[in-house]
């Protein structure tokens, strides 16, 4: 085979496993949910890596197409600045303000992507960098995953509760007096940040509305013996909408005793699980579809190729149509508030 079929083939395969990879990310992401209790965070192959970075391409693209105001705002933060990506809508009154929580990759391209989706669904929405000055030389995400293809994960998991709640306000009270904004402040995350989301709504009584897409209630006590932390839970004085995946059996635990908590509490939380779909379908059902594999010659890896193709097949089909059903859900709520 030449140089260049190699390379042909080779891109091939990458995208008809791209959602294969997506969906390991789940193991990422549900360590993440430990964060706080020391766990040590899986370490990720350099090709999920590098595979990971070629599925934000079409991100990256579908961003630079835009013709929403986009830009790059540093919030004050006491002596932090938060590096924030905020998008504008294109409409003639106020609007809500739409706080978004990035996953455990950090600023990422989809991040940037799916805030100005929600900009051109009518609302001012403002993604921060959690990982702000956190980098050797002040930096945040960018800087970080030059370090290697773990450092992203690791910084997640060691910063501090009691920064990422403050630079949240921050950026909350920032967004909220914006002369686009109508004063109205909800939240939305993903994965590590759809567990802050729901930590947030526990820390700041003046949201509209809190979005989880498929993290967990905040915890007291140490595995196997968490516990829903009612306490926190209490303090809730927004409705929190919950976004769960079929096939994410460990998120999907948490969310029974959540339910009674919350009921316990006289609390408004409203969950749904989007059967078939699996963790980060936001995401992933947004990825273009994997591409059927070139035909080599040799049976077993042939098959193995067309099997494993199979499945990433029906694993983006499953994605995409939740991910469809809950962004008009998502919408649908927030034409509400």
């Amino acid at each position: 085979m030449t140089v260049s079929k190699q390379k042909v083939v080779g891109r091939l395969l990458r995208r008809s496993f791209a959602c294969v990879v997506a969906l390991t990310s789940l193991v990422i992401c549900a360590a993440a949910q430990e964060m706080n209790d020391h766990h040590h965070l899986p370490t990720a192959p350099a090709s999920e890596s590098a595979v990971t970075s070629e599925m934000q391409d079409w991100a990256k693209q579908r961003l630079a197409k835009s013709p929403r105001h986009q830009e790059w705002v540093k919030v004050k933060n006491g002596n932090r600045e938060v590096n924030s990506f905020i998008v504008y809508p294109e409409v003639k009154n106020q609007a809500l303000a739409v706080v978004v929580i990035h996953e455990i990759f950090g600023m990422s391209d989809w991040v940037q992507s799916l805030t100005d989706q929600l900009a051109e669904a009518g609302y001012v929405a403002i993604a921060p960098d959690l990982l702000s000055g956190m980098g050797p030389k002040g930096g945040g995400t960018s800087e970080i995953a030059a370090i290697d293809s773990n450092a992203v994960g690791k910084a997640i998991r060691d910063l501090p509760p009691d920064q990422i709640t403050s630079d949240l306000n921050a950026v909350a009270d920032y967004v909220s007096k914006l002369p686009a904004a109508n004063g109205k402040v909800a939240v939305g995350g993903f994965c590590w940040g759809g567990s802050q989301t729901f930590l947030f709504a526990t820390n700041r009584p003046s949201l509209k509305a809190a979005f989880v897409f498929y993290g967990a209630a905040p915890t007291t006590g140490q595995p196997p013996s968490q516990t829903i932390d009612k306490e926190a839970l209490a303090r809730i004085t927004a409705p929190v909408y919950g976004f769960y995946a079929g096939n994410d059996a460990r998120i999907d635990a948490t969310v029974p005793p959540t339910i009674e908590a919350m009921k316990e509490l006289k609390k408004k939380y409203d969950p749904v699980t989007y059967e078939g779909a699996g963790h980060g379908f936001m995401r992933a059902g947004e990825a273009p579809e994997p591409k059927a594999p070139e035909v080599k010659g040799k049976k077993e890896d042939d098959d193995k190729a067309a099997a494993d193709y199979q499945k990433a097949l029906t694993a983006y089909k499953a994605n995409k149509k939740a991910r469809a059903e809950a962004w008009d859900r998502w919408k649908d709520i927030m034409k509400r508030l």
